[in-house]
């Protein structure tokens, strides 16, 4: 079971949370225990190996591993939903889904512990704005749904945190993609302005963080 947690400045917050379940086709270690063992002595790389979606046109969806190996950020330059006046019905829902692979040294296996997600949203009375995230491992035929809406008035940065109770490790010495498919989407409902949201946080440029924990095979 996943804990969800909205933060926001200004604005109503609502979060539907949901169960997921990593189902992987060999067997993974699980743990409640938060607190990683170490991290590896090695390097860690990450890497986009497909990015799909009007959220993330080419070269504007990149991925880098944390210098203290503690986990990974993906950063978008160009993931904006709009809706309101003068804008076009198309551009009210974004998504982006990318296929994102972690190297990691021999003898190490990791497990996702919660993954921060940030950005801007501009809702003008009577809009709202939704994110919507969901991640799943390659091979996996469960995954889950975490939906976070905002209303307006809203004007600033917000952040989400999807927490993990039970941490599912990856299978010693295997390598699998990770698929994160997100979606932005703005109603302008009865205002007569122009609203936005974007996962685009220019404060720190950090705009999705993947927390690990780690674990010697």
């Amino acid at each position: 079971m996943r804990e969800r947690v909205a933060v926001a400045r200004k604005g109503v917050v609502t979060v539907l949370g949901a169960v997921l379940t990593l189902a992987l086709s060999a067997p993974a270690q699980a743990s409640t225990v938060a607190t990683p063992e170490t991290v590896p002595d090695g390097n860690i790389t990450a890497e986009v190996v497909a990015a799909n979606g009007s959220g993330c046109a080419p070269g504007t969806a990149r991925v880098v591993a944390n210098s203290d190996k503690t986990g990974f950020r993906i950063r978008y330059s160009d993931f904006v939903a709009e809706a309101g006046s003068g804008v076009d019905t198309t551009a009210r829902r974004k998504n982006c889904q990318l296929g994102v692979v972690l190297t990691v040294p021999a003898g190490w296996t990791f497990a996702v512990a919660a993954v921060d997600y940030r950005g801007r949203a501009r809702l003008s009375a009577g809009a709202t704005g939704l994110q919507r995230t969901n991640y799943y491992w390659q091979g996996s035929s469960d995954s889950g749904r975490t939906e976070v809406t905002f209303a307006g008035p809203y004007n600033g940065f917000w952040s989400t945190r999807d927490v993990a109770h039970a941490l599912i490790y990856l299978p010693c010495e295997q390598q699998r993609v990770l698929n994160i498919n997100t979606e932005l989407r703005v109603d302008a409902g009865t205002s007569s302005g122009r609203s936005s949201m974007s996962m685009t946080a220019t404060d720190g440029d950090v705009d999705t963080l993947f927390n690990l924990n780690w674990t010697r095979c």
